[in-house]
């Protein structure tokens, strides 16, 4: 068996058939970091993330790069005081779904509480969108930092 077949693979294009990977949402959190997040959004407007390479809505093959809004409105929270052990040393927390355009991103609040209390934050808030790390094990994660008055 020669190497060209797992050299060939490497270089399959996008819109091929292949399953998704962590590595399509890996990019993602890449493009975030550098203040290029985007949603994949069909012709229909449904917005969604990668790894998808259909609308969940729809399921349009069809689906565009759009870039995220700036910023984002909380349209939910938990405040978790007890955590799984993967965010053992991050706790309390709060993770939110804020509304960015044409998708909904989940992620960990940070900034706005005093050390040693969950951020501060309230539905409707105005948030920005970024990649931080997990106190517990370094992991990368979506994060929200407060971006203005309500």
């Amino acid at each position: 068996m020669s190497d060209d077949g797992a050299d060939a693979a490497d270089e399959t294009d996008e819109t091929d058939a292949a399953p998704p990977t962590d590595r399509h949402y890996a990019e993602w959190l890449d493009a975030l970091a550098d203040g290029d997040g985007f949603a994949l959004v069909c012709p229909e407007g449904h917005g969604s993330l990668p790894p998808r390479q259909v609308c969940p809505e729809c399921g349009s093959p069809d689906l565009s790069r759009d870039p995220l809004d700036e910023t984002g409105t909380v349209e939910t929270y938990s405040v978790v005081h007890v955590p799984s052990p993967r965010f053992a040393d991050d706790a309390p927390y709060a993770t939110a779904v804020a509304d960015f355009g044409p998708t909904r991103l989940t992620g960990v609040v940070r900034d706005g509480g005093a050390d040693g209390e969950a951020p501060a934050v309230e539905i409707g808030d105005v948030v920005a969108v970024d990649v931080g790390d997990r106190a517990t094990d370094g992991e990368r994660l979506v994060v929200f930092r407060p971006a203005g008055e309500r």
